[in-house]
């Protein structure tokens, strides 16, 4: 049996719009009545964001002081994960086509994500995705979970995984972020990156995963055909 253990955001869902709203949330929040900031366009933010640039280095690029910039981050941290913003995610383009293909072929589908039960709920009735991922395929957080680190958290997502799911023969990680390529590599599961989440190819590049791909349905055309990842 063929196994594809995917994240959720980035491979499958654009984040990208709920990122910047919440940016420019935290910016109209932040900044006082009378101070003139700099609003960063969607393209840039994002690609600051894709990179890793601390956020505070964003509210200073925004016109933010010191005392306000430590506020916008606090802020966003707080934000950022609120069902309101989550409206704003859509579906990435080629996934579900990518999703209705590892059906169609047999493959065993499981999705782990940060998101927490709620919030993958939400995506799943919003998107109607919930077709593709039996309750027994799903691995996330749960609702009271305190998280650390997504790069501590998500290991130990794919160690529950490795431990309840059934035997294959083959299997593959499809993730966007360092977390993602952590969790594979650390229990020998081979790992494509996809460059259309929220790590650029540079970062991505930095934890050695087996293949960087342009996107999930990228990924899904190379475990279709074997021949090519050889």
């Amino acid at each position: 049996m063929l196994r594809l253990i995917t994240d959720f955001d980035g491979p499958i869902i654009d984040v990208s719009e709920r990122y910047y709203r919440v940016y420019q949330f935290c910016l109209e929040k932040t900044r006082r009545p009378d101070q003139v900031v700099q609003e960063l366009p969607k393209a840039e933010f994002w690609q600051l964001k894709r990179s890793r640039v601390p956020e505070k280095q964003i509210a200073f690029n925004s016109g933010l002081d010191e005392a306000q910039a430590q506020e916008f981050a606090q802020l966003r941290r707080q934000t950022v994960h609120t069902e309101p913003y989550f409206n704003y995610d859509t579906l990435a383009p080629g996934a579900v086509d990518a999703l209705l293909k590892i059906q169609q072929a047999g493959i065993d589908l499981a999705v782990m994500t940060m998101r927490r039960v709620r919030e993958l709920d939400y995506a799943f009735k919003k998107h109607d995705l919930g077709r593709f991922f039996p309750e027994n395929r799903c691995y996330c957080l749960s609702n009271d979970y305190v998280k650390t680190r997504d790069i501590e958290d998500k290991p130990l997502l794919m160690a529950r995984a490795l431990k309840e799911l059934p035997p294959a023969a083959d299997s593959w990680m499809v993730g966007d972020t360092e977390a993602d390529i952590t969790a594979a590599k650390n229990y020998g599961v081979k790992v494509m990156a996809v460059e259309c989440g929220i790590r650029d190819r540079t970062q991505l590049e930095l934890y050695h995963p087996d293949l960087i791909v342009k996107d999930f349905s990228a990924a899904v055309d190379l475990v279709l055909k074997p021949k090519q990842l050889v």
